[in-house]
């Protein structure tokens, strides 16, 4: 009589293990909610005030807190609180997409240099060193100067200036991973370098991938806030954290709310970032000042 073996469950993937690992992180949890609170404010700023946030209004110019402007007017007039709900898809829209596009380089990039190595990895490294060498908002200027404004050329600015540190981060998380065995194998079976990465390195570098992307997007937020503050970022009207500051700095003993509220919805927005950026790297083990050397 044969005996039949006992089923095993089937391993969890790396997915279901991720989150399970995350779960036990409250600052990760935290930071995430943070975050998710901002993306649902932004989705349902429509039906969360009634005040167009660009629409002037004169006769309403710098009014305090009251139960119609809960935040106040601005000097010309437009509810402050519309325009700091509508804000939020402005920084986070412009944000993500500019981080999105940021991480994708920055990862097929680095994975490559450390799978080629030889001299692409020199070449590569000395290039980046010339770029990191600029101040970021320095480097930022000079590419919206000379590309004018705009979101379009606001994402690729900041790809522009925040590759060459994704490169480096996920370098050195790819170089760990290239001596394995698997990889030396597909190697050996004559697989193609972009099937190497997509198949055997990206797959086991995915925590340092969106530990930077979190880590990043906080960063991403402030450069481009600070943009707007400067001038060369969002165009009025827009509604923009950093560009509302901007214009009620003068009014500021008047009506602070107009200059507080835009300061506090960025700076909530980063706090939860960064949360959930130092979650996520505590609860993967992911050493992110060792990363980003």
């Amino acid at each position: 009589m044969t005996t039949l073996a006992p089923t095993t469950p089937a391993p969890a993937t790396r997915g279901t293990r991720a989150w399970r690992t995350l779960r036990t992180s409250r600052t990760a949890l935290v930071g995430l909610a943070i975050v998710a609170v901002h993306v649902l404010i932004a989705l349902l700023a429509p039906l969360l005030t009634s005040y167009d946030p660009i629409a002037n209004d004169a006769g309403h110019a710098l009014l305090g807190s009251s139960w119609n402007h809960w935040a106040g007017t601005d000097q010309y007039g437009r509810d402050v609180l519309a325009r700091v709900l509508y804000g939020g898809r402005y920084a986070l829209g412009v944000s993500v997409a500019a981080t999105l596009l940021t991480v994708a380089l920055g990862t097929v990039i680095g994975c490559a240099a450390a799978l080629r190595g030889g001299w692409f990895d020199d070449v590569l490294g000395r290039v980046l060193d010339a770029v990191l060498a600029v101040p970021s908002i320095l480097a930022l200027l000079v590419v919206v100067t000379a590309l004018g404004t705009g979101p379009a050329v606001i994402v690729l600015a900041v790809a522009i200036v925040y590759v060459p540190q994704v490169v480096r981060v996920v370098r050195g998380a790819a170089l760990a991973v290239v001596p394995a065995d698997y990889v030396t194998a597909a190697r050996a079976r004559g697989e193609s370098t972009w099937s190497i990465l997509r198949r055997e390195i990206l797959p086991n570098i995915t925590d340092v991938v969106c530990v930077e992307f979190a880590m990043r997007a906080s960063w991403v937020v402030l450069l481009i806030s600070s943009l707007s503050f400067l001038g060369f970022g969002a165009d009025p009207p827009t509604p923009d954290w950093g560009l509302m500051v901007a214009e009620n700095r003068t009014a500021i003993t008047v009506v602070p709310m107009a200059s507080l509220a835009p300061i506090v919805a960025l700076a909530t927005l980063v706090v939860g970032l960064n949360l959930a950026a130092d979650g996520l790297s505590k609860a993967w083990g992911v050493d992110r000042i060792g990363e980003g050397s």
